[in-house]
């Protein structure tokens, strides 16, 4: 499957280009040179004699850094290139190109190369909803180097290019004519410094521009150090192992320098999603936990941080929400958009009770608990206050900013995701069947950490009764007799939203599914409607909206199996657990071992591979992390006390997997699971 696009990235920095490294302006898809929501560049073009180049190959196994070959004029079977140019690319907070023509023939020949360079300063909603800029422009041409600014009110960026061979310089690119000797080769080293002055001067000082630059070889050494610290997988299955070390790389290549706050976050996900998001990065931090621990408290920390407090209609913002999004672009910073940072999830809040309970269980880390109990406390009261805003215990959501606020705040948040079998939608407000799991949960986790840490029993107790009448109560609102499953919601009247969704798997890594009817969930999860041999889908065939290659209406995503097979091995159905995995893990194959946001759901009967989704992200963060997950579920890991339980359910024909060094509260340690031979059956009957 060609990729048509090529990135790199460091961070929030990163670059989608097309097979030949052109950037050329465009508001259908982000290419360009971004960094902190801002395109830098918009245009990097690169011509020689006046003529585009093509690719014959393409260098992309590093994150960072990219080499492209290429060739004047359409390559032939017939015509050798007398003349070839390799684009040698890399990132570290800034840009660095080496530019290097080569001659192939027997004679000294002259070249005329250009680079075409542009900014648009472009912040990404501009670019999803294809808006204008309200600033000014310009470009200065100096000795060796093009200086392009903008400027609105104090809100500054600026692209700064330098060339290490002379050039002539002009507002819209360089030209070198060059003379190269007969199988001689001619370079120059192209930088591109991107400079961030601030929006209205709140996230950095104005006087100080943010423009750091860090060389490929400290990136290689920081995302070495990552995986060297991550357990050592060795297994028999292919796509796993090709899966599991990709992840690695992705999610080292996703971490990046918060501006205002000074510490290593991960993006959500290239290039829409290149910024803290509370759900991504909480559901992220449960799958990687296990792996790479170190990773989790600087997120838990910075969502604390930013926990709302207090009522502001724009942001969504309520006291004790955690956030949707945080951006730091133009759009936001003039509140043209509410993400400075934005609140729009109902589901952010729940789970970051979750991960904090979870984190402490695998670490240890009382400490955190205890530093963080005021936030945690705020979290809970918001479920039971702002949260239910029927007054019937459950959570719903409805945006406080009908103008630019999401409309649905689960983590499916596209317009139609919530709809009737028929396919109508309901009103608002919403309480989506996940969001009263995350809750039971997070009650639960709540009141571990009240007995054990915050030396308040009464408060547990409190809450475990609250957990307990919520499960009660939900499994008598939410269930639907006639269908013998789980509602997808209540619309504001109560009635059952009787849409079959992926939705009810994660009722069951919740806990909140009732033990007599876990095994029905467990049959439609993997049932032909919901299951398409590549993974669960996000919503039924059958059902009124079911579109195999819709956003969150039929498409399978990676993440949401992941936590699907969690929630089946939690009740005991390790074999369909092992079903997904496996499922998954084949899928990982078609796209090299990188699991995108989402791909298509079409049967697996239908398509010898997985259909790509068109504008799927990748990397993307909670599908880096999926194979982190589905491999604790395989081998059964599950803290207790000072203790790892290791209970492995290895699928048949995927042999032995074996995972050293697991880091914990209990030092480290190694689990090793093998898939059951038909031998093993028969011994075992």
């Amino acid at each position: 499957m060609m990729k048509q696009l090529v990135s790199i990235l460091d961070g929030n920095t990163f670059l989608v280009s097309d097979r030949r490294g052109d950037v050329e302006p465009s508001y259908d898809f982000p290419t360009g040179l971004f960094s902190f929501d801002t395109r830098f560049l918009s245009t990097w073009l690169l011509t020689l004699d006046g003529e585009r180049l093509h690719a014959l190959s393409i260098d992309d196994a590093q994150s960072f850094r990219t080499r492209y070959f290429l060739v004047p004029g359409e390559p032939t079977h017939y015509l050798d290139a007398k003349v070839s140019v390799i684009r040698n690319r890399a990132i570290g907070g800034s840009l660095g190109e080496e530019l290097t023509v080569l001659n192939h023939s027997g004679r000294e020949m002259q070249f005329t190369v250009r680079m075409d360079m542009g900014s648009d300063f472009a912040d990404l909603f501009e670019i999803k909803h294809k808006g204008r800029k309200k600033g000014a422009t310009t470009a200065i041409a100096g000795e060796n180097e093009l200086r392009l600014t903008y400027r609105r009110d104090a809100f500054h960026r600026e692209a700064v290019i330098t060339s290490t061979a002379p050039a002539q310089v002009d507002q819209g690119g360089m030209t070198w004519s060059i003379t190269v000797g007969a199988h001689q080769e001619w370079s120059t080293r192209l930088h591109v410094a991107t400079m961030i002055f601030g929006a209205r001067g709140e996230d950095i000082r104005a006087t100080t521009p943010l423009g750091g630059t860090r060389s490929p070889e400290a990136i290689r050494i920081e995302q070495q150090q990552l995986l060297d610290r991550a357990p050592k997988l060795g297994c028999d299955c292919e796509p796993l192992a090709g899966a599991y070390h990709q992840s690695l790389n992705d999610l080292g290549a996703l971490r990046y320098e918060s501006i205002a706050l000074g510490v290593r976050l991960l993006a959500a996900g290239l290039p829409w999603f290149m910024t803290l998001f509370g759900r991504d990065s909480i559901l992220t931090s449960l799958q990687v936990l296990p792996f790479l621990p170190e990773l989790v408290p600087p997120t838990i920390k910075v969502l604390a941080g930013l926990q709302g407090y207090r009522l502001d209609d724009f942001r969504d913002e309520e006291p004790g929400k955690i956030l949707h999004e945080l951006r730091y672009g133009e759009t936001a910073g003039f509140e043209e958009q509410p993400h400075s940072p934005y609140y729009g999830s109902a589901d952010s809040t729940p789970l970051f009770v979750v991960l904090l309970d979870e984190y402490e269980r695998w670490t240890g880390d009382a400490q955190l608990v205890k530093q963080l109990e005021f936030a945690a406390r705020a979290a809970l009261n918001w479920i039971d206050t702002y949260g239910d805003l029927l007054g019937t215990g459950y959570l719903w959501y409805q945006t406080r900013n009908p103008e630019t606020g999401l409309e649905n705040q689960c983590w499916k948040d596209s317009w139609d995701s919530i709809s009737y079998a028929d396919g109508r939608l309901p009103g608002f407000p919403r309480a989506t069947c996940e969001l009263q799991g995350y809750a039971y949960d997070a009650k639960l986790r709540g009141a571990r950490m009240a007995r054990l840490f915050w030396n308040d029993p009464v408060y547990a107790d409190r809450l475990e009764r609250e957990a307990a009448l919520l499960k009660e109560r939900f499994n008598r609102d939410f269930w639907i007799t006639e269908r013998d499953h789980y509602a997808l919601a209540l619309d504001p009247d109560g009635r059952q939203v009787d849409a079959l969704s992926s939705n009810i798997g994660h009722l069951l890594w919740s806990g909140i599914v009732d033990d007599t009817r876990a095994e029905r969930v467990a049959n439609h999860l993997l049932g032909p409607r919901l299951f398409s041999g590549w993974g669960v889908r996000t919503l039924a065939t059958g059902q009124g909206r079911y579109n195999p290659v819709g956003y969150h209406v039929g498409t399978v995503w990676p993440f949401d199996n992941s936590f699907i097979a969690w929630g089946l091995a939690r009740y005991g159905f390790r074999e369909e657990a092992g079903q997904i995995c496996e499922s998954i893990f084949s899928a990982s194959r078609y796209f090299d071992g990188r699991l995108p946001e989402a791909f298509a759901g079409y049967d697996r009967s239908l398509t010898e591979y997985p259909v790509q989704y068109p504008t799927a992200c990748s990397p993307q963060a909670w599908s880096a992390g999926t194979p982190l997950l589905l491999l604790r579920v395989l081998l059964g890991l599950e803290p207790q006390g000072e203790h790892l339980i290791i209970d492995p359910a290895v699928p048949a024909g995927m042999g032995r997997v074996e995972l050293l060094d697991i880091p914990g509260r209990w030092g480290k340690v190694d689990a090793l699971g093998r898939s059951r031979t038909a031998e093993d059956n028969v011994r075992g009957h």
